[in-house]
């Protein structure tokens, strides 16, 4: 579904992403893994049109999608989360996944019909699917940090996405949220068989989910396997435990 090549983006002189390459089938479960300032936020960015690659291509479907804005690839049914909580604190639970639902629809710009009226059940659909309805009317400020991560994925799928990047999707959640989240992604994949791309610090939450594992050391790709072929890699232990020769995890 989705396969990078030849990825690089250089800041200042800096390789933040070095010919990084990464794999993708229909129905996966990816993680991208790596040091902290490996790069794995910049390939998000670069995958979703927020920035440009100084050089390689990104082919979703068969099609080279480098060069298009990110509204364009969000309408080739490609959704994300990110690292920093990207709502509206200001509006309602329900408000904020509608919004995304009516990006979809082209009804952003509707000047005549009560917003009240529109996609009003497909909105609440996505929040009954994340676990979010009882709380809809409740003004998202007021969210716990788990909550919020979680608005931002029922947002994500307000585009009806195919294939969804998720950005450390469980960082700063208690451990009762977090075991909250990884049954979502579970769900989404297993029950509504979207495609899933996502990087996360937390070990165990990665070699109990994914499918395959793609490591980054330094803006490249240094392997991507199954669990059992990262999890043994020389230069995976190189990277994590300093060359020991224990495996990781």
């Amino acid at each position: 579904m989705l396969q990078v090549k030849g990825l690089s983006k250089s800041f200042d002189g800096f390789k933040a992403v070095n010919n990084a390459n990464l794999d993708v089938q229909k129905g996966e479960i990816v993680a991208v893994i790596g040091p902290n300032g490996a790069g794995k936020t910049t390939l998000f960015n670069l995958i979703t049109g927020i920035i440009k690659p100084d050089s390689g291509s990104v082919i979703f479907k068969g099609e080279d999608i480098i060069g298009l804005p990110p509204y364009e690839i969000c309408r080739k049914r490609i959704s994300r989360s990110f690292q920093i909580v990207n709502i509206f604190p200001r509006l309602t639970v329900f408000e904020n996944t509608q919004i995304a639902v009516l990006a979809r629809f082209k009804k952003t710009w509707d000047l005549f019909t009560p917003s009240k009226k529109i996609a009003v059940e497909e909105t609440e659909e996505i929040l009954k699917s994340v676990g979010l309805f009882d709380k809809k009317d409740r003004v998202t400020g007021l969210l716990s940090h788990g909550d919020r991560k979680i608005l931002e994925i029922a947002m994500a799928l307000g585009g009806n996405p195919e294939f969804l990047i998720l950005d450390e999707p469980t960082a700063g959640m208690a451990p009762e949220e977090t075991s909250k989240c990884i049954e979502l992604i579970k769900s989404l994949s297993e029950k509504f068989g979207i495609t899933i791309l996502f990087c996360e610090h937390d070990m165990e939450i990665v070699f109990g989910i994914a499918n395959r594992i793609m490591v980054m050391v330094r803006g490249s790709t240094i392997i991507q396997g199954t669990c059992d072929e990262v999890r043994c890699n020389q230069a995976v232990q190189d990277a994590y435990l300093g060359g020991s020769d224990v495996c990781l995890m």
